[in-house]
């Protein structure tokens, strides 16, 4: 198992050890959301809150990974429920590699549903 599917495995499960246990120490993790984590107790913390608030994770489907020595990248679907809303979006993940360790993990997300252009675009 890559450090990037034990990061992804330890949000399916809702545990932050196991989370933490996929990243260094001096992490920086940045959320499709917007928000920057830097380090092991800043992603505690936001864990813990996100879960708290009534985070969930209903699934994480890696469509695709790729590791390489230094970097991992994943295109996912992201199902979810967070303060009562459930939701769900594509996306995807850049993650940078030290000693077996994700140090660096930026997450991208789509804007809108993704469909098949046919001439005419959809409105948002």
């Amino acid at each position: 198992m890559t450090p990037l599917e034990q990061y992804i495995d330890g949000w399916r499960a809702h545990d932050v050890a196991a989370i933490l246990s996929a990243l260094t120490p001096d992490c920086v993790v940045t959320e499709s959301f917007g928000p920057i984590y830097r380090g092991h107790e800043r992603v505690a913390f936001w864990v813990s809150k996100w879960i708290a608030e009534d985070g969930r994770v209903i699934n994480w489907t890696v469509h695709d990974i790729r590791s390489f020595p230094e970097v991992e990248i994943a295109e996912w679907t992201f199902h979810y429920t967070w303060r009562g809303k459930e939701r769900s979006f594509d996306g995807g993940t850049i993650a940078h590699l030290r000693e077996g360790k994700l140090s660096y993990l930026r997450e991208y997300a789509t804007t809108a549903v993704l469909y098949d252009w046919r001439g005419e675009w959809r409105a948002f």
